[in-house]
């Protein structure tokens, strides 16, 4: 049939999605209204920022010293090995850095941290966290969706279902330069939850960090009142069309992330723009050395994002592959990568704590597993995959600062103390925001489903 002057709903939207010049709507259909929404009970934080440390870094080289495995340096390890292992491993090796204690905690880091070694009074130490996976993709999968072998909503996705944004102009969840390897964009993604909930990438990690922002938020092809013209049509269009036919989630999906999409136009550039940052603010990131200044811009970009409202903001460190995978050269390489992010991370929890920002807002660090005691194949400077036992710390938030929890054994190969599973680490982050992991659920495919699954517990131990 020939309408010439009439315009369905959808073609409508098909048009005007054009006329938006696309405003990255790749990226930012994905990001809706997400209203704020009341958490469960009372919360501790009201947001997060994840330090992703991608690759594995090894536990016994810089936060949980083992004075055994140093004593028993060359010989061979004397318990049972996991009966699955990434690649062949020999003889015990020591850590080749020093630890030293420090704050009025007496918590020990290594040579690898100097910057936050002095911030360790702020921080909670999980010793003995741990997985089932040993390979980059499963296990990273794991710590972000809870699964290591099915498509899940990421753990920033069921963070922006169960409490929406605290700011309507930008999305809940924002993921600065992401690794595209090992379950790539599933780390960050909503799966079967609204597409509202899934992480905004900002760049990617093949982006240089100064060149990393939300793709084609100026739109060159229209106004600004023009657009807001399209908008108010598509909602017209949109009333009468549930009216006759009732909801449709997908279809109102895009109609939010459009108007999402009209807000960020003015929101995001701003968010973005740290020119305005103090000399001094720029220097605590780091960004005065251009080793330091990469990740140094990232953590400054989460501060930023976190103090607008975004509910839950990852920041990756990696160089588009595995950044902390020291198979070989261990000390080349994890001394390369703590260089460049010791300075940042102090420096952002620092000014969340000038700001006032840090009682609410929890600082996650960690990365997908830990390293091995034992030297990998024949060399003596590497070391293999350890999901078994490692470490991860948080820091403000509303845990509690300059404690210790948990351990691995002797040799810091498995968790041993107050074993902390992924999903145990799940529900804690979920309760300090208020949320109660069994409660948290979506309907899908007949089941409820939820970030834990059929397990996780809170660890309370960890609270302030």
């Amino acid at each position: 049939m020939n309408r010439p002057y009439a315009l369905s709903r959808r073609e409508a939207l098909r048009s005007t999605a054009l006329g938006f010049g696309s405003l990255a709507l790749a990226n930012l259909l994905h990001a809706a209204d997400g209203a704020t929404k009341a958490p469960h009970f009372a919360p501790r934080a009201k947001r997060v920022i994840f330090l992703f440390m991608k690759g594995g870094p090894s536990h016994i080289d810089t936060f949980e010293p083992k004075p055994q495995l140093d004593r028993d340096d060359g010989k061979p390890y004397p318990g049972t090995r996991p009966r699955v292992v990434f690649a062949k491993t020999g003889n015990l090796l020591k850590s080749p850095w020093k630890f030293k204690q420090y704050g009025q905690s007496g918590s020990p880091v290594s040579e690898l941290f100097p910057h936050v070694a002095q911030c360790v009074d702020d921080i909670c130490f999980v010793h003995s966290l741990h997985g089932t996976n040993p390979a980059h993709g499963g296990a990273a999968l794991k710590l972000h969706t809870g699964s290591d072998s099915f498509v899940r909503p990421s753990m920033g996705a069921w963070i922006a279902y169960g409490l929406g944004t605290e700011n309507a102009d930008l999305p809940a969840f924002l993921t600065i330069c992401p690794t595209l390897a090992h379950g790539g964009v599933n780390n960050w993604g909503s799966a079967f939850l609204p597409a509202s909930t899934q992480g905004v990438p900002i760049g990617n990690a093949s982006t240089p960090v100064e060149q990393a922002k939300v793709k084609y938020i100026a739109n060159t092809n229209l106004p600004r009142g023009v657009q807001r013209k399209q908008l108010d049509l598509l909602k017209e269009l949109n009333r009468s069309h549930l009216e006759a036919a009732g909801p449709e989630a997908a279809l109102e999906g895009r109609i939010g992330a459009f108007e999402l999409a009209y807000r960020m136009q003015t929101t995001m550039p701003e968010a973005e723009d740290i020119a305005k940052e103090t000399k001094e603010t720029h220097k605590l990131y780091g960004l005065d050395d251009p080793i330091t200044a990469p990740f140094g811009r990232q953590c400054l970009l989460a501060r930023r994002f976190a103090e607008r409202g975004v509910r839950f903001v990852q920041v990756t460190h990696s160089d588009g592959h595995v950044q902390w995978d020291q198979h070989g050269d261990l000390r080349k390489g994890h001394s390369k990568n703590a260089r460049e992010v010791d300075r940042p991370i102090a420096g952002l929890l620092k000014d969340l704590k000038s700001r006032g920002l840090l009682k609410d807002t929890l600082v996650l660090w960690g990365g997908e597993f830990g390293r091995t005691p034992t030297v990998e194949g024949g060399g003596n400077d590497g070391r293999d995959h350890n999901p078994e036992g490692f470490t991860v710390w948080m820091a403000g938030g509303g845990v509690k600062p300059g404690f210790r929890y948990g351990a691995t054994d002797d040799y810091g190969w498995y968790a041993a103390e107050n074993k902390v599973h992924i999903h145990d680490l799940h529900a804690t982050l979920l309760a300090l925001l208020g949320l109660d992991h069994e409660k948290l659920t979506f309907k899908h495919a007949g089941r409820d489903f939820r970030l834990t699954d059929v397990a996780g517990r809170v660890v309370d131990k960890l609270f302030a």
